[in-house]
C-alpha cells in the first residue's frame, strides 16, 4: 500500500503531536546538514518547539556568521528598496527581527555563562566549548601582554631612577671635594697670620760687669787710656824740662 498523503493541520493528541515533532525535526536537520555537505551551501537553521525549546543548526560557520551575513543582505535590500520612490518600507518588520536577534544575543550569553545547556545537542557544546577555548586564549594572550607592557615600564621607571640617583651622589661627591679643598686652602691661610711676622731688631746693649754697655766699653777705655797718657806725658815733660 502506497503512503497516505497527510493533511497538514494541527495535531491535536499531545503526545502525537510531540512524537511528530522529534521526528520531523530530526528530518529536518539532516536535510540541513545534507544539502550544506552536498551543495557546499552556508546553512542556518532555527527551531522553537511549541513549548519554547530551541532546536538549531549551523553548518560549519558559527550560527552568529550567518545571522550577521542575513542581517548585511537584508539591509541591502532595504537600502535599494529604500531608494525606490514606488516602495514603502514597512518599519514593523524591523521590531521582531532585532527582539530575535536580542533574544538570540542573551541565549548565547547565558550559554557562555554555563547556563541553560540542557537543551544543547553534543554538537553544540563541543563548538561551545571550542568557541570559549578561542576566547580564553585571547584573554590570557592579552593579559600576559599587558603584563609584559607594565614590567617595562617598570623597568624603565627604575632605569630613570637609577641613573637619578647616580647624578645625584656624583654631585654630593663633587661638593663634598669641594669642600674639603676649600677649608684646606683656609686652613693653610690661617697658619702664618696666626703667628706675627717679628721684623729684626737691633739688640740693645747691654751691660758688661763693670756697670757700662758693650759699646761703651771700648770708648771708655779709650778715653781711659788718653787720660793716663795726659797724665804722664806732663810729668816727663817737665822732668826733660829741668
Amino acid at each position: 500500500m502506497g503512503r497516505g498523503k497527510v493533511q497538514l493541520k494541527r495535531i491535536e493528541n499531545k503526545i502525537n503531536r510531540q512524537v511528530t515533532f522529534s521526528k520531523r525535526r530530526s528530518g529536518l536537520l539532516k536535510k540541513a546538514h545534507e544539502i550544506s555537505v552536498l551543495c557546499d551551501a552556508e546553512v542556518a537553521l532555527i527551531v522553537f518547539s511549541h513549548k519554547g525549546k530551541l532546536f538549531e543548526y549551523s553548518s560549519d560557520s558559527s550560527m552568529e556568521n550567518i545571522l550577521e551575513r542575513y542581517e548585511r543582505y537584508s539591509y541591502a535590500e532595504r537600502r535599494l528598496a529604500a531608494n525606490d520612490p514606488e516602495s514603502v518600507e514597512d518599519w514593523t518588520l524591523e521590531f521582531p527581527k532585532l527582539k530575535a536577534k536580542i533574544q538570540l544575543l542573551q541565549r548565547n550569553h547565558r550559554h557562555y555563562m554555563g547556563e541553560d545547556l540542557d537543551p544543547m545537542s553534543l554538537k553544540d557544546l563541543q563548538n561551545l566549548e571550542q568557541q570559549l577555548d578561542t576566547a580564553l586564549k585571547h584573554i590570557r594572550s592579552r593579559k600576559n601582554q599587558l603584563m609584559h607592557e607594565s614590567i617595562s615600564e617598570l623597568q624603565r621607571k627604575e632605569r630613570a631612577i637609577q641613573e637619578q640617583n647616580n647624578m645625584l651622589s656624583k654631585k654630593i661627591k663633587e661638593k663634598e671635594k669641594i669642600m674639603a679643598q676649600q677649608a684646606q686652602w683656609e686652613q693653610q691661610n690661617q697658619g702664618p697670620s696666626s703667628v706675627p711676622f717679628l721684623i729684626p731688631q737691633p739688640l740693645p746693649p747691654c751691660l758688661n760687669v763693670s756697670g757700662t754697655y758693650d759699646g761703651e766699653t771700648t770708648e771708655a777705655r779709650r778715653n781711659e787710656l788718653d787720660l793716663t797718657l795726659d797724665s804722664l806725658f806732663p810729668c816727663h815733660l817737665g822732668c826733660f824740662a829741668t
